[in-house]
């Protein structure tokens, strides 16, 4: 599996060398800034799996940079605070942290929740297949050229509808609110409804089910969401 990019950002000289070290020595790639200005710089410029994020920092503050990072990405992030009360644990989480460590704490428990964090949000990168097929070609996408079939005949999707499709094609059996549709395929700053999520769906059983009104395919779960059933 190809390493995962974890950025540090932390102004106490030590800490980040502490950090820096364990990440090394499990294999992550490791970026650091040690303020907020140069961590939304890294941010703009390379490819980052995952920010661990002190708060107390020089120029922006580890809450504005959470903030700022959440209306251009999901990249997870895990908050480092010397704050132990409970309302800034649910503050950091509030503003969009994924998790949220006091001071001081174990490297070796951070690096186990960087670990799980990182299974959690990219459990859909594992290996897909360029070209996918259910229920012996009655339904066949094509991943690269973002091409769906229905019994052979090429179906007219819209680039949202291809989107959310896949979401779910990578995702088989796990079950998505409208929200986390909404995050996945189009991202934080997406300006629609989450009931527009209805009506996609409702557009793409009309395409890839045999009987809309009883999908094989894309299943409701009532009072949660949707999932993919994979036409079983």
């Amino acid at each position: 599996m190809k390493s995962k990019s974890i950025l540090v950002v932390e102004d106490e000289k030590k800490i980040l060398e502490v950090i820096q070290a364990y990440l090394k020595n499990e294999g992550f790639d490791v970026l650091i800034a040690e303020d907020g200005e140069n961590a939304l710089e890294i941010i703009n410029r390379e490819q980052v799996h995952l920010v661990i994020l002190d708060l107390m920092l020089p120029k922006i503050s580890g809450e504005d940079v959470c903030r700022k990072i959440r209306t251009m990405s999901d990249i997870p992030i895990i908050m480092l605070t010397a704050r132990a009360e409970e309302d800034d644990k649910i503050e950091g989480l509030a503003i969009g942290a994924d998790d949220y460590m006091t001071k001081p704490f174990s490297p070796r428990e951070l690096i186990g929740r960087v670990r799980a964090l990182i299974r959690r949000s990219y459990r859909e990168e594992q290996p897909l297949a360029d070209f996918l097929s259910y229920n012996h070609g009655d339904l066949e996408v094509d991943v690269k050229r973002m091409l769906v079939k229905k019994n052979g005949d090429i179906l007219n999707f819209t680039p949202n509808e291809f989107k959310l499709l896949y979401v779910f094609l990578v995702n088989p059996g796990q079950i998505f609110t409208r929200e986390q549709l909404i995050e996945k395929a189009f991202g934080y700053d997406y300006d629609g409804f989450d009931r527009t999520i209805d009506t996609h769906i409702k557009n793409i059983r009309q395409k890839i089910e045999n009987d809309p009104k009883n999908p094989v395919y894309i299943l409701t779960v009532y009072g949660m969401g949707y999932k993919f059933g994979g036409g079983k």
